[in-house]
């Protein structure tokens, strides 16, 4: 085989692998917009990159439930998934009312809005067994805080290395095991 016939093969070889490489879940949504997929694998929290700001779940494919701030939603970080919820997202339509107008929720929070009593302090136990990475749920909300109020471990607890937190709740890792305030706010 001559070499040109050889180079021809590779080259027709490596375009067939580049075409068959798999790629990100994506379709597209009846107006057009690109979609993604995002999905809880084993009940697990799960975080997907999206390019907007807002996101509205376009298609349940999960046979749990995907509610908004319990088992979906939408923080600094981008889109999260959790308890087993799977589901086509698309942007969030800011023109539909009660979708991202400064009347009915502010940009970007798609209208919910919690109910009463829902601006409280929340304290719960989070543990990292067996050096383990841990996450504990609970909406912390869009303006809310958390706290260590009391170490229950000999290992040491540091934020940002062995527990920190995010709007979808407390996270502990490193033998880490502590008692938490979350001070949760709309």
């Amino acid at each position: 085989m001559h070499l040109s016939s050889r180079l021809l093969l590779g080259a027709a070889a490596a375009l067939l692998g580049v075409l068959s490489l798999p790629t990100a879940s994506h379709a597209q949504s009846g107006r057009g917009d690109a979609s993604i997929r995002c999905e809880s694998i084993d009940g697990k929290f799960n975080r997907c990159a999206m390019p907007w700001r807002d996101a509205r779940l376009a298609r349940q494919e999960s046979k749990g439930a995907c509610v908004r701030g319990e088992s979906w939603g939408v923080d600094r970080q981008g889109l999260w998934v959790d308890r087993g919820c799977r589901g086509l997202f698309a942007e969030a339509d800011g023109g539909r009312p009660g979708y991202g107008r400064p009347d009915h929720g502010g940009p970007g929070y798609g209208g919910w809005q919690p109910g009463p009593g829902w601006d409280r302090q929340i304290r719960l136990q989070c543990d990292s067994n067996k050096k383990r990475y841990q996450m504990c749920q609970v909406d912390v909300g869009r303006r809310g805080r958390v706290r260590l109020v009391q170490q229950m471990s000999d290992a040491r607890c540091s934020e940002g290395y062995s527990w920190g937190w995010n709007r979808a709740g407390v996270w502990v890792n490193h033998g880490c095991r502590g008692q938490f305030v979350v001070d949760r706010r709309w």
